[in-house]
């Protein structure tokens, strides 16, 4: 994460992306957790700009076994959900917050659209980008695809907060 940091760092229209991002340091950014994690690995990070992460849909995901069970797709509530849990590494990673236990939460969903079913075997490939940054609420827009055919597409709002008491 630093190599970003170090070459130019967030919004500056110089950063260099950060690569090396595996699912070990998803779960330190992330408090989602089995059945619910739905990012698998970040391919790339532009702090304080996108995100691309990949999410790999096994014919053993829980909702498979009602959602169809002949004809087995990704429910699209979540695919907006993992386009959501990319927005919130892409905003921990940018503001440095992760491992202090601030959470990033779903505030609204505008706009969204699905476009093609999402099958098991594939890899779903989750782009966000900021489209608004104030201090605690952030716009962003996101599309969710497999090899190049976008299946959702939406924008949703967000916001930093302190974990329930």
């Amino acid at each position: 994460m630093s190599s970003e940091r170090e070459n130019g760092g967030a919004g500056d229209g110089q950063s260099q992306p950060v690569t090396d991002y595996d699912i070990h340091k998803v779960l330190e950014a992330l408090p989602h957790r089995y059945p619910l994690l739905l990012v698998d690995r970040v391919k790339t990070i532009h702090l304080g700009e996108r995100i691309h992460a990949v999410k790999a849909v096994s014919m053993n995901e829980e909702f498979f076994q009602g959602h169809f069970p002949s004809a087995p797709i990704m429910p699209g509530v979540l695919q907006i959900e993992a386009l959501a849990q990319a927005a919130a590494i892409l905003g921990i990673e940018t503001l440095e917050l992760a491992g202090t236990g601030k959470l990033v939460i779903f505030m609204g969903i505008e706009s969204a659209k699905f476009r093609a079913p999402v099958k098991p075997g594939c890899l779903l490939d989750l782009e966000v980008e900021f489209v608004q940054k104030r201090s605690r609420v952030y716009r962003f827009k996101g599309k969710a695809s497999v090899e190049g055919k976008t299946s959702c597409e939406t924008e949703f709002t967000a916001m930093i907060a302190d974990p329930p008491s």
